[in-house]
């Protein structure tokens, strides 16, 4: 058996965990910046580097104890070193490679949006593949038709924001904080959804595309109007709450009406769905309904994959197998998505 230690620092999370190689999960710890960038009203890149190189070393010490295994157990070395915020991206990478050097171990790197689609695999406890993948985060809003665990075609991506950044800026309009996502669902819970008839961007276009800056721009609209870029949040009560739900009804139309369009084109009886954006309870449901009535299987990992994480890193083991190392001299690259 070999044991594997993986660290993700792509964006605002410092994360580093320990699986072995069937995979199985030792443990996970993610060291949250949310505090750190809620005044921000979002990710400062330069704020969340400095916050990886203070809290990388005690969240590795902590997911080794946790584990129960000690530096001389390890294996390989897995890291997350693509796609993400260049900066932050380097703090994992720099570890890894240090930690490789010196156990005398192999690297490997991992892509960290592929590794949102190997949350499914792992919380499956079994081969999901070959099947259509939504990642759906802060950063991305892609679908991909995997042939295996390594190997994705891309079906659509987003033209504009992805939808977790929507989340966030829709938040920031109705005055309800960040992180957007989280804020959105609590204030949804007390809206109704069809108070708002607001546009579903590219929804009938042929290409499996995503845009959710015109969405984003009818809620400002709706808000103040069209001059009116400074317009104040609304007042809590029922007409923020509409808008909160109205706006979460059309973004989630959207994301399942993409899912449906990717299964009838592919054929694919499995549909794969991660990320942060995947945690929000209305897309869970729809996608649901989308499966029982396509007749398919859906796969969504619990609420602590879908965030950003390290666990999800074991995707390396299926590196592992194939002998696909990396060297020392592996970079960071911000935009493979």
């Amino acid at each position: 058996m070999t044991i594997f230690l993986a660290i993700e620092t792509s964006c605002d999370e410092t994360a580093a965990a320990v699986f072995t190689d069937e995979p199985r999960i030792l443990s996970s710890v993610v060291a949250s910046q949310t505090d750190l960038h809620a005044r921000f009203g979002g990710v400062v890149p330069e704020v969340a580097a400095r916050a990886h190189l203070e809290r990388l070393l005690p969240v590795i010490d902590d997911a080794l104890r946790q584990a129960k295994v000690s530096w001389g157990e390890i294996g390989c070395i897995a890291v997350h070193h693509t796609p993400g915020l260049i900066g932050a991206l380097l703090v994992g990478i720099s570890a890894a490679k240090a930690l490789a050097l010196a156990l005398g171990v192999p690297l490997v790197g991992v892509n960290h949006v592929a590794s949102h689609i190997y949350a499914c695999r792992l919380s499956a406890g079994r081969d999901i593949f070959p099947c259509v993948g939504l990642v759906v985060s802060g950063g991305h809003t892609t679908l991909y038709d995997c042939l295996d665990a390594l190997t994705f075609r891309t079906l659509g991506a987003t033209r504009d924001d992805a939808a977790g950044e929507a989340f966030d800026k829709v938040a920031a309009l109705l005055g309800l904080g960040f992180p957007g996502g989280p804020a959105i669902e609590r204030e949804a819970e007390n809206g109704e959804p069809t108070a708002y008839r607001f546009p579903r961007s590219l929804i009938r276009d042929e290409r499996l595309d995503f845009s959710f800056s015109g969405l984003k721009t009818a809620v400002l609209y709706a808000l103040g109007g069209q001059n009116n870029a400074d317009a104040p949040p609304p007042p809590p009560g029922k007409g923020r709450a509409d808008l909160a739900a109205s706006f979460q009804a059309a973004a989630v139309d959207v994301l399942v009406t993409r899912c449906r369009q990717a299964i009838q084109r592919t054929g694919r009886t499995r549909l794969a769905v991660g990320g942060g954006v995947a945690a929000n309870s209305a897309l869970r449901h729809g996608l649901t309904a989308l499966a029982s009535s396509l007749g398919i299987e859906l796969f969504i990992p619990p609420l602590a994959y879908c965030t950003d994480n390290a666990a999800m890193a074991a995707a390396a083991v299926e590196h592992w197998r194939l002998g696909r190392f990396a060297s020392l001299d592996l970079d960071a690259n911000p935009t493979t998505g």
